[in-house]
């Protein structure tokens, strides 16, 4: 017994010869029907175990440059765009922002931060506020409920004069009847079920040794 396990250790650890790869391209129709088996139970999953929904609010920024900095170098706007941004991520972020979406949803504070919002951001022009969650509606009013208090708790902190820049605009332009789609889709899923299905029929094509008659 200690002798078959020592070969069957030997096959396993020892790289493919020619003929493992020769076998691995012969067995296509099993590639095909594997991608097929796996992409089917991708799909099952989705319906079965469906991802949450994801809205998306949006805030129109403008940080008006040519105002801000009409006659410096393209060096020194870059660095008050980078600044100013990070200024704006911040107020996204911060406690007061989460604290009041928390009491305006019903929702943890932690929660939000960790698991059920998201930022995507350039420099200039659109910001996408991302709220995740099983219930569609609520979804929507965690994004919807972001957008507002970031641009408001924002336009509060420029009005102040001791953060950001005065001459920046920002416009809350999407936060009703907000787009909504599932958090991954279900192409992901079957792409993900045809790969890891493939993957599993790669080794036991390779590692499990065909008997000879």
């Amino acid at each position: 017994m200690f002798l078959c396990s020592c070969k069957n250790m030997n096959y396993f650890f020892s790289p493919p010869s020619l003929d493992d790869l020769i076998h691995l391209l012969k067995a296509w129709r099993f590639w095909v029907l594997g991608a097929l088996i796996g992409a089917i139970l991708g799909t099952v999953l989705f319906y079965i175990a469906p991802p949450p929904y994801r809205a998306r609010a949006t805030v129109n920024v403008d940080f008006n440059i040519e105002e801000a900095w009409p006659d410096e170098n393209d060096r020194q706007q870059i660095y008050y765009l980078e600044r100013e941004t990070r200024k704006l991520v911040e107020i996204a972020w911060s406690d007061v922002v989460m604290q009041t979406v928390a009491d305006e949803t019903g929702t943890g504070a932690a929660s939000l931060r960790d698991e059920v919002l998201s930022l995507s951001q350039p420099s200039e022009a659109g910001w996408h506020f991302y709220a995740d969650h099983r219930d569609k509606a609520k979804a929507q009013a965690l994004a919807s409920a972001w957008a507002l208090t970031f641009t408001e708790q924002a336009q509060a902190d420029m009005a102040s004069q001791v953060g950001l820049n005065a001459l920046a605009r920002l416009d809350a332009v999407q936060v009703a009847n907000l787009p909504v789609s599932r958090s991954v889709s279900q192409a992901t899923y079957m792409m993900s079920g045809a790969v890891g299905f493939l993957a599993l029929s790669a080794l036991l094509v390779l590692f499990i040794k065909p008997k000879k008659v």
